[in-house]
């Protein structure tokens, strides 16, 4: 059994709220919900795709830290501020995993932590035996 590793992306969330990004334990990775964060930990601008592109970015990385990558993501949730974003945002996603096909459930959220966020994107990966 593999011990527990853990991966940040700077965002100042992890330390105000005692997170981390992502966390693997054996061959399964767990993303944290990831809001579109900048590297000096401003929002993304732009619209709902923008900032979804961003999400999934931060996603990508943090599973490729912990040795895996997207093709091992089996689960997504999208949570979405306004119900007119759910085209965009899913074809971001579809950009970013769909040759992987996760499970995947997008819903709405009346507020996410920063007013400015549209999206907020969280994952879940299973790296195969080597």
């Amino acid at each position: 059994m593999m011990g527990r590793q853990r991966t940040t992306s700077g965002s100042p969330f992890e330390d105000q709220f005692g997170f981390c990004r992502a966390v693997r334990v054996d061959n399964r990775i767990i993303v944290a919900g990831t809001g579109p964060i900048e590297p000096g930990g401003e929002t993304t601008s732009g619209d709902a795709a923008a900032q979804a592109a961003r999400c999934c970015e931060l996603i990508i990385t943090a599973i490729e830290g912990l040795g895996g990558s997207a093709a091992d993501v089996v689960r997504t949730r999208m949570l979405l501020t306004d119900f007119d974003d759910q085209d965009a945002v899913g074809a971001v996603h579809a950009r970013y995993f769909g040759d992987a096909r996760p499970a995947a459930t997008m819903a709405g959220a009346a507020w996410l932590c920063r007013r400015e966020w549209k999206v907020e994107i969280e994952a879940e990966a299973i790296v195969p035996d080597a």
